[in-house]
């Protein structure tokens, strides 16, 4: 995979409280990646730019939620997640800046 698509393919984390639980019991971490993006496209990424040991990839596509307001409806766009389970004794510090 190209260094372009490597950049491409991970959108950003995702933080929330079932992740957070995740990442203390079993050491996973999720992100939102590119709705094309494969198992194999998101654990190069992550292994290249995180520079950790990838030893599990679960990807999950999550719908939009309809939202309703004064004007009418309206809805998300749908995005898909992946959880990266890490080798133990590794750790994914999303602060660290190079």
């Amino acid at each position: 995979m190209n260094q372009e698509r490597i950049y491409t393919v991970l959108r950003e984390p995702h933080i929330s409280e079932k992740v957070s639980v995740l990442g203390d019991l079993a050491n996973q971490y999720a992100f939102k990646v590119a709705p094309d993006a494969t198992r194999a496209e998101v654990r190069e990424a992550v292994e290249a730019i995180f520079k950790v040991s990838v030893t599990k990839v679960t990807t999950a596509n999550v719908k939009g939620k309809v939202k309703r307001n004064a004007r009418g409806i309206t809805r998300k766009k749908n995005w898909k997640k992946a959880y990266v389970t890490v080798v133990e004794g590794q750790e994914i510090d999303f602060m660290v800046t190079e």
